[in-house]
């Protein structure tokens, strides 16, 4: 198959690691495809709640590396929230160590320290500054940024990456990747969440009980608030469970009462992408045509995405050449 003329690059997937890959491709002068199965607005990452934090993702120092580039960027982004969706917060991460997080962090969150007794009599944690983005914002405004840059957004199915016409193929799938890339290591794990209207809360909470069951709140555009969570392994549903979505209420009401009584807008199913670290690496397909794997990010792929975007773009950007 000639592939050439057809664009320098193809990125398949449409999520917020495709997309944001594609941005930093097409910004370094190349062309750049996207081809996605979904519109950018119905894939997992649309409904992430996206707080900045490398959740579920190994390996973990690379992963803290590329947050904290992301970080930079997300800050930048917060400079208009009303354009890209992106908001600095303040809230409370429970049962967090202060030294740990200075260990990768120090001097890099707004506002870090330690919790009093007031603001979290449930134990041990940190307060601080992060981003806190909004997807149905975000994704848009970054597919528009892709479409300034050059670049286009495509919906394709793919069954065989052999199938992108392009000398240089990215896989930015997902869990799509354990049957695109033949990778049995890539599994679901399954995150349910509550979207409730927003009772006043301003601040975020992320809080782990004894039982080790997640309990979140993330308020958004001031009128919703995100209530989670959950983090089941190797559940491919998509349906939203009652008995979960009324447990995340239950746990959230007891951090913040006025959110007992909040009205239900919707619910919101998602699948992480986990694997045992993340595949970022150059390989071949069976034609010899180059292709970059960039997928596994986990529950961290928003915390993630600029820092590996960049990484990814140098192991593009030489085959492209």
């Amino acid at each position: 198959m000639n592939t050439r003329g057809n664009g320098d690059v193809v990125v398949v997937g449409g999520g917020v690691i495709g997309l944001a890959t594609a941005v930093e491709l097409a910004e370094r002068g190349l062309r750049v495809r996207v081809w996605t199965r979904d519109p950018v607005e119905r894939t997992t990452s649309a409904v992430a709640g996206a707080l900045w934090w490398p959740y579920h993702i190994e390996p973990l120092e690379s992963a803290r590396a590329w947050a904290l580039r992301s970080l930079e960027i997300y800050e930048q982004l917060a400079e208009r929230p009303g354009e890209t969706g992106v908001r600095l917060v303040d809230g409370i991460l429970g049962e967090t160590d202060l030294d740990e997080v200075e260990g990768w962090a120090a001097g890099r969150l707004a506002g870090l320290r330690r919790t009093t007794a007031h603001e979290y009599g449930a134990g041990t944690g940190v307060r601080a500054r992060l981003p806190l983005i909004d997807m149905s914002t975000y994704l848009p405004w970054l597919r528009q940024r892709l479409l300034r840059a050059g670049g286009t957004v495509e919906e394709r199915t793919v069954t065989d990456l052999a199938q992108a016409e392009a000398p240089v193929v990215v896989n930015c799938t997902g869990l799509g990747a354990g049957r695109l890339a033949a990778d049995p290591s890539v599994r679901p794990v399954r995150g349910q969440l509550v979207v409730v209207e927003n009772p006043g809360v301003d601040t975020w909470l992320v809080s782990t009980g004894p039982d080790g069951e997640i309990a979140y709140l993330f308020p958004h555009g001031g009128r919703l608030l995100l209530l989670g969570g959950t983090a089941q392994d190797d559940v491919w549903s998509l349906e939203p469970d009652p008995r979960v979505a009324e447990a995340i209420v239950r746990r959230c009401a007891a951090l913040r009462p006025e959110v007992a009584g909040a009205r239900i807008l919707e619910h919101r199913v998602g699948l992480r992408p986990v694997r045992g670290t993340v595949r970022l690496e150059r390989a071949e397909l069976p034609d010899g045509r180059t292709v970059v794997h960039h997928y596994g990010h986990g529950g961290a792929g928003v915390t993630v995405a600029w820092g590996c975007a960049e990484e990814a773009a140098g192991l593009v950007l030489p085959a492209a050449s």
